[in-house]
């Protein structure tokens, strides 16, 4: 009976541990990894969002930059974080699920390793040229491409970035050859488009669209399926003939260390999404061009999913490797 006895109470302090675990949650700082440099959107992004986090969970919520190796020095250091909770990442899709494709080794699993917090954002981008270049129109760039073959450039944020992805997705769709010139980060390349050391790059909406504003580049279309509410004049390249099925974003997720306790997981979900629900905050990052999503942690999976699917394929047909 003694033995019984004792065999009841442990696997009933097991059953207990997690709830307990839980209300105790936060019992220290919170930290957000961010795989880039202070000053970007993501930084922005998870500052605004850590600033808010602070007050519903009663405990400092900081931000710690691990840029480096397209978010793989931030991704290693959230996979071998202690599954507590008090480490999060703000991730994109380029760790979540294009990273798997582009290298043939890496030292995280972007599966096994984490586990959704939530979907947190997402932004379009918008295809830009030089405003030398003849076109108005994906239409006419297109055209204006296939009487140059060969001859004209685009800048990327670098070789196996969505906005290299991107313009590998458009050339195969309409069928032209344009010569990719890898830069470190979005800003250098677009200086080097405004300079007109390159003719046209897909950039993110909001890096992009203020130098449209101010006639330093020019936007021919945007990558989301309909057209934008702060943009209503770019049509969508999916309106394009040939391209019905052209839509691109770099999703934002956050993500934590694989079995971190899933009522941990799901008081991160809540606030963080409480968050995200206050206007004043979606007002914010609207000015950023930046989408806010939220929703359950399982969203997350299908959008890694789908993401991953799309970018295999273009990867695997250019025969882009990166290591």
């Amino acid at each position: 009976m003694t033995s019984l006895l004792r065999r009841a109470v442990a696997l009933a302090l097991v059953a207990f541990i997690p709830v307990a675990f839980a209300a105790d949650f936060p019992s220290g700082p919170v930290r957000i990894v961010v795989p880039y440099s202070p000053g970007g959107s993501t930084d922005a992004m998870a500052r605004m969002i850590g600033q808010k986090l602070t007050e519903r969970l009663g405990q400092p919520v900081v931000v710690d930059n691990k840029p480096g190796a397209s978010e793989q020095v931030g991704a290693v250091t959230v996979a071998r974080s202690p599954a507590d909770g008090h480490t999060i990442m703000l991730a994109t899709t380029i760790g979540l699920a294009i990273n798997g494709s582009l290298y043939s080794k890496l030292q995280y699993d972007p599966v096994k390793d984490f586990a959704a917090v939530l979907p947190v954002a997402r932004i379009a981008s918008v295809l830009v040229v030089n405003p030398q270049v003849p076109a108005n129109n994906i239409e006419e760039l297109t055209a204006y491409l296939k009487k140059n073959t060969g001859k004209l450039s685009y800048g990327s944020a670098g070789s196996g970035a969505p906005s290299h992805l991107a313009m590998e997705l458009y050339k195969r769709a309409a069928g032209v050859s344009v010569t990719h010139i890898p830069y470190k980060g979005g800003a250098p390349a677009l200086q080097d488009l405004m300079a007109g050391n390159i003719q046209m790059m897909i950039a993110l909406v909001s890096e992009a669209m203020p130098l449209v504003k101010a006639g330093k580049l020019k936007a021919l279309a945007i990558t989301s399926p309909g057209r934008s509410a702060r943009y209503p004049e770019l049509v969508p390249v999916a309106d394009t003939k040939g391209m019905k099925d052209f839509e691109i974003y770099l999703w934002y997720a956050m993500v934590v260390p694989a079995r971190t306790p899933k009522d941990v997981v799901e008081k991160l979900n809540q606030s963080i999404n409480a968050v995200l629900s206050e206007k004043e905050f979606r007002d914010k990052l609207a000015e950023m061009d930046i989408e806010l999503v939220g929703g359950p942690a399982a969203k997350v999976a299908g959008i890694v999913s789908s993401e991953g699917a799309k970018w295999k394929k273009v990867i695997d047909e250019a025969g882009i490797r990166v290591d």
